[in-house]
């Protein structure tokens, strides 16, 4: 009895003590509000998971930088080689190189570590790749979302960033031959592009200064930029909350998933270990990068088969296809074939990237918050838009191998080039308009099975002799997706004559309508007519401001 009374004492005194632990706590910490964020829902999708690869191979990426840090010399002094490599012994280098090889063959498990953070090197760039696809192609970037696709970009350009110094800091042939290129772009930007190529450089290429600058970028500056952009990137994932696909119980409002604690944390980790044991097979099996194969950088020489990581193989590709054009003026020459292609295309493509959240806004009526992600096929114009920049992107990155491709398929590279040059203008616009065609069908097959349901592969027949297919009605999860789908619409006609009204708001029109045009219309359920009449109205009225707005901005000019 004694001892019972003493186990009851002994759990409140820990329940008081637990009390007063979590009120110290919570009086310097958000510790009340962190519970909230443990039930967090997360959606239950594979497709929701590319970017927690992109974040894991960050994860991997720092923890093997970190380790080669520790032996890795940057200094572009020469030495004569002694190493173990026997191939190379006697052979004049740059410390940076040198000590490459030292890693790759002096340091217990280096080669492992520096292939390693190669393969994650690779994955992280291509996770975020496929993430901002998966974002694009579903309207994850709307409203309340167009800062998180900034950032996204943003880290995307760092990224790239960051692999271009890392797959430099070698000083083998390959990367030489890379930072060589590299010159040549700034070099060829007008009035100002000696003056960067020699500030990076420390004069004339290739100088004795560049391999310790990309150091200082590759370990310091870049990686702290991009894990504050990342934690800003989550904080606002978790902030605005998750998309999620639709489906029964889930709507504009909610979010359906697993809790943060223990479900979703349970499979991230998962995740994060199977990744990094596949970076460990990849690492251990699968050669990358054998610099010693390749030798230190001469600046006389150049290595065959010179392609760059994927991830810049579209600016080589696009390098190679632009034809020799130069301007020569007074006395300076304007390398066109290297600014267009490396500078103006990439600035345009980003650009373009940048603004597209706002463009779809500005030519959609509706205005809202949109927190359900859009099927591929229900948004054809967008849809067929990145199709035609993934193809534009494939062939600027055959191109970027184009001696490689004409020598093992024994073909003329001057033919291949033609072919090329004509693809990269006539692949896009037809991908465009294949892909958009295919949504569309989707779109009549989803509405034919929305009115008639499923095949059922019987054929009946009446008593009049008439045939007629046998069909069931779709699961009632299938049909309620399919029916919460919203039809967008373009903006409405203007009850004005059109050419009353400014030329901004004339091609805001004409978008619109070309966006929009051809959309299937679907059935609507009847819990969603009201809503539906309400947004009518809304966009209505939107509409009527809007013509308003166009009127007044013409001033005296609008009764002439």
């Amino acid at each position: 009895m004694s001892f019972r009374k003493g186990a009851v004492r002994l759990s409140d005194r820990l329940q008081q003590a637990a009390e007063r632990s979590f009120h110290w706590l919570d009086a310097r910490l958000p510790a009340a509000s962190a519970g909230k964020l443990l039930r967090k829902a997360f959606p239950d999708h594979w497709a929701f998971l590319l970017g927690e690869l992109a974040l894991y191979s960050l994860l991997v990426l720092v923890l093997t930088g970190v380790f080669l840090t520790l032996f890795f010399d940057p200094a572009m002094n020469e030495s004569t080689y002694q190493g173990s490599y026997v191939p190379l012994q006697g052979t004049r280098m740059t410390q940076a190189y040198a000590s490459t090889l030292r890693i790759s063959f002096d340091v217990r498990g280096g080669l492992l570590i520096r292939q390693i953070h190669h393969w994650a090197a690779l994955t992280f760039l291509a996770a975020i790749g496929v993430h901002m696809l998966r974002i694009f192609f579903t309207g994850a970037f709307r409203r309340p979302r167009e800062g998180n696709w900034a950032i996204g970009l943003t880290l995307f350009l760092l990224a790239l960033l960051e692999g271009f110094c890392g797959y430099s800091l070698p000083d083998d042939l390959l990367s030489g031959t890379g930072l060589r290129t590299a010159a040549t772009i700034m070099g060829s930007i007008p009035v100002v592009g000696t003056y960067l190529s020699f500030f990076a450089f420390g004069g004339e290429f290739p100088g004795q200064v560049i391999i310790p600058r990309l150091y200082v970028l590759h370990i310091l500056l870049v990686p702290g930029i991009l894990i504050a952009l990342v934690t800003v990137h989550l904080i606002l994932v978790v902030y605005l909350k998750h998309t999620q696909w639709r489906g029964p119980g889930r709507t504009n409002k909610n979010v359906l998933g697993q809790p943060m604690l223990p479900q979703w944390l349970v499979k991230s980790t998962g995740l994060f270990i199977i990744l990094s044991g596949v970076f460990a097979v990849l690492g251990a099996l699968g050669q990358i990068n054998p610099v010693w194969d390749y030798g230190p950088f001469q600046a006389d020489q150049v290595s065959t088969d010179a392609q760059p990581d994927w991830y810049v193989g579209f600016l080589e590709g696009a390098l190679r296809l632009m034809p020799p054009w130069e301007t020569n003026l007074w006395g300076h020459t304007i390398m066109w074939n290297v600014f267009i292609p490396a500078v103006a295309l990439p600035g345009v493509l980003f650009g373009v990237l940048y603004a597209y959240p706002f463009f779809e806004r500005w030519v959609t009526p509706e205005r809202g918050e949109r927190h359900l992600c859009d099927r591929p096929r229900e948004q054809h114009t967008r849809t067929g838009l990145g199709v035609a920049a993934i193809s534009f992107y494939a062939v600027l990155l055959l191109a970027g191998g184009n001696d490689v491709v004409a020598f093992i398929f024994d073909l003329s590279i001057n033919a291949l080039t033609w072919v090329l040059r004509v693809a990269v203008l006539v692949v896009p616009p037809l991908a465009f308009v294949v892909t958009k065609w295919l949504c569309l069908a989707l779109q009549h097959r989803d509405r034919e099975r929305l009115i008639e349901g499923d095949e059922t592969g019987q054929v009946q027949q009446s008593v009049y002799g008439d045939l007629s297919e046998g069909h069931r009605p779709l699961p009632a999860a299938e049909r309620l997706t399919l029916l919460a789908r919203r039809t967008q619409l373009p903006l409405p006609d203007p009850e004005v004559p059109a050419k009353t009204l400014p030329r901004r708001q004339r091609l805001q029109l004409s978008l619109s309508r070309w966006y929009y045009r051809d959309q299937v219309e679907f059935p609507v359920l009847q819990e969603h007519k009201d809503e539906k009449e309400a947004k009518d109205e809304e966009g209505q009225r939107e509409g009527r401001e809007w013509q308003a707005d166009g009127l007044s901005s013409r001033g005296p000019r609008a009764g002439r």
